[in-house]
């Protein structure tokens, strides 16, 4: 990992993902959680102060360690319960259907196979646990679809690796889960980057 991915990306990410206007988005996405929570993606903490009073432990994976050092001010100011517990979502060190529930903001576009993490969340969530998701994707428009791979290219090159092409919904149900809610909608920005899917769901596996 260079010094770019290392030091400039962190915070580009956070500037593009930390404005006000995904204030409200962050705190629907953590609407409802409770008890022991699972955080892919945990960033620099953006989500902290949007846990429900309900959450007892948010076990935070991120590779990135720029983004986990700017996360401790929020985490110190808040006083989320976040204990740091890996770096790559794809293989968390959780014992089976140890979480009550499961949490990605901006995360699924970024992450090598998201598939691999969907499954690994649905393998240490409860039976009934929730995976509470917000994430951008694929639009539905073709012209913006079209867009989308077009960039995607250069995107992932100067973004860390994440796609404009994703759909997350589509994710979600190749992976076994159920969705239980779900929002999708252009925000204020470039529609390139700015459909966005929120969502609850639940696994359909052989526990639940």
């Amino acid at each position: 990992m260079g010094l770019y991915e290392r030091h400039v990306l962190p915070r580009l990410v956070e500037a593009a993902c930390g404005t006000k206007g995904f204030e409200r988005w962050r705190a629907r996405a953590t609407d409802g959680l409770f008890g022991d929570v699972v955080e892919i993606g945990f960033g620099s903490g953006l989500n902290v102060a949007h846990y429900p009073a309900a959450v007892t432990r948010v076990l935070a994976v991120e590779p990135a360690e720029m983004a986990t050092r700017r996360a401790a001010a929020r985490i110190a100011a808040t006083g989320a319960p976040v204990e740091h517990i890996g770096l790559d979502g794809q293989h968390l060190d959780l014992d089976d259907h140890s979480c009550d529930g499961a949490l990605s903001t901006f995360t699924l576009c970024t992450i090598p196979d998201p598939r691999l993490a969907l499954s690994e969340l649905a393998r240490v969530l409860k039976p009934g646990g929730q995976l509470h998701l917000l994430e951008h994707g694929l639009a539905p428009d073709a012209s913006v679809a079209t867009w989308q791979r077009r960039i995607d290219p250069l995107e992932k090159r100067l973004a860390g690796g994440c796609h404009l092409t994703r759909d997350p919904l589509a994710l979600l149900d190749s992976c076994g889960f159920d969705l239980l809610s779900f929002e999708q909608r252009y925000v204020k920005g470039p529609k390139p980057w700015s459909y966005l899917t929120l969502a609850v769901a639940t696994s359909r596996g052989p526990s639940n």
